[in-house]
């Protein structure tokens, strides 16, 4: 099983970020079939980006703008940005079939169809 980390910076209380939201609500939805990410905040644990030599290398050579940093199975895969829901659910593993399994899953979940079962928009 791969293993993916996603080293996040620091949540600040004024406003709410739309991709963190976003990114937070698949990962709970990744977890739920199964897959493993692995979030650190640097606020809460801030000796794992020092102990991560390639995370503890790009904050001195550039700042916290690299934050958030992707790695998979040890490799950076992407900086400065939260991956895509895409990206996600093929860095944690998941098989085209699981994907189409959960998506379906959603929309059954939601009552089918576009507007929530109430015919399309």
């Amino acid at each position: 099983m791969s293993k993916l980390e996603i080293f996040e910076p620091a949540v600040s209380g004024i406003g709410v970020d739309g991709d963190l939201l976003r990114v937070s609500a698949f990962i709970n939805t990744l977890e739920a079939e199964g897959k493993k990410i692995i979030r650190y905040n640097i606020s809460n644990e801030p000796q794992t980006f020092v102990n991560n030599k390639d995370v503890n290398d790009a904050i001195i050579s550039e700042g916290n703008q690299v934050l958030p940093i992707t790695i998979l199975d040890g490799e950076i895969k992407q900086m400065g940005s939260y991956p895509s829901n895409a990206n996600l659910a093929t860095w944690s593993g998941m098989s085209r079939e699981e994907l189409l399994s959960m998506i379906r899953k959603a929309r059954d979940a939601s009552g089918g169809g576009c507007c929530g079962g109430g015919g399309c928009c």
